[in-house]
């Protein structure tokens, strides 16, 4: 998967961001978001959920990877297909606009609940994820709750 392999050419946003959904479900994307994607050569993705918590935004590219796994699961062949549907029946693919907007897909946006309201987006594993207030919020929640606790078990491993 050439492609894919390009995908570490660019670097990515290291922080998260907040956008907004507008009333006809257009994510706008942040600039670093829209600048890491445009380096990547990205104008299609496909937008869906694997968890109903938090969106994904694939770059083709990155859910081919996903799909070649899907397919060569072997052992795991049930977990592969049962996400493979709910991918597909939650997501779809989607361009990116002049105005650097993608179309959430309307069952991924009512389930999530992202419609007219702030999101939040991050880069993760070659995708932007996008979580919900209310999801961000429970994220912030748990990870101020075990600060103290990770930074001395990463300290160990190397942190800087």
């Amino acid at each position: 998967m050439a492609e894919y392999n390009n995908l570490a050419t660019a670097e990515p946003p290291h922080s998260i961001a907040q956008a907004s959904v507008d009333e006809k479900g257009r994510l706008k994307l942040p600039a670093e978001f829209l600048e890491y994607l445009e380096a990547l050569k990205v104008t299609k993705v496909f937008i869906t959920t694997l968890d109903q918590r938090q969106a994904r935004i694939y770059p083709i590219a990155v859910w081919k990877v996903n799909e070649a796994l899907f397919q060569s699961s072997g052992e795991n062949a049930g977990a592969a297909e049962r996400l493979a549907f709910l991918a597909k029946v939650y997501g779809g693919d989607a361009e990116i606009d002049k105005s650097g907007r993608v179309l959430l897909p309307a069952k991924l946006r009512e389930i999530l609940d992202l419609e007219k309201q702030p999101v939040w987006l991050d880069v993760y594993h070659g995708r932007i994820n996008v979580v919900s207030k209310k999801i961000y919020d429970e994220r912030m929640q748990l990870a101020q709750a075990n600060m103290s606790e990770d930074l001395k078990t990463l300290e160990k491993l190397g942190l800087k």
